[in-house]
């Protein structure tokens, strides 16, 4: 039987990495100029005419952003990143990516950098459904 996405998004919740960690610490109840910001969220897309899913590791509805912690596998796999980031931006979405290392040692610079792309590419809310990004 097929894993339900949710599931899937719990059980990356449960075993984050050392950098997600400390991201989410830093970032959770709304401590970055009040955006709240999720973990392992879904992003539901079609492609050749069937619902697929991406998972972020960080979501802001509010500021449409997807917020990505990259380790060394993103160094092996820069055109799936590259294909994954074209899909998320086509649904309307900004993507920001951090490295591992910056987040584990220059945090305060990231959440500054957070901040910066927040406010440069602040938007409007809108509706994002029950089942993840993209819903009808």
């Amino acid at each position: 039987m097929k894993e339900d996405i949710r599931d899937v998004c719990r059980r990356f919740r449960k075993n984050q990495t050392k950098a997600e960690k400390a991201f989410w610490k830093v970032v959770r109840n709304r401590q970055v100029d009040e955006y709240k910001i999720l973990r392992q969220y879904p992003i539901r897309f079609e492609w050749n005419d069937q619902i697929r899913f991406f998972i972020a590791d960080f979501y802001c509805h509010e500021a449409k952003f997807v917020i990505e912690i990259d380790g060394g596998i993103h160094e092996t796999q820069k055109e799936y990143d590259k294909m994954r980031e074209h899909i998320i931006e086509s649904l309307g979405f900004h993507v920001i990516r951090f490295s591992n290392d910056e987040v584990l040692y220059h945090i305060k610079d990231v959440v500054e950098r957070l901040k910066k792309s927040f406010i440069k590419n602040n938007s409007l809310p809108f509706y994002v459904g029950e089942k993840g990004l993209g819903d009808e």
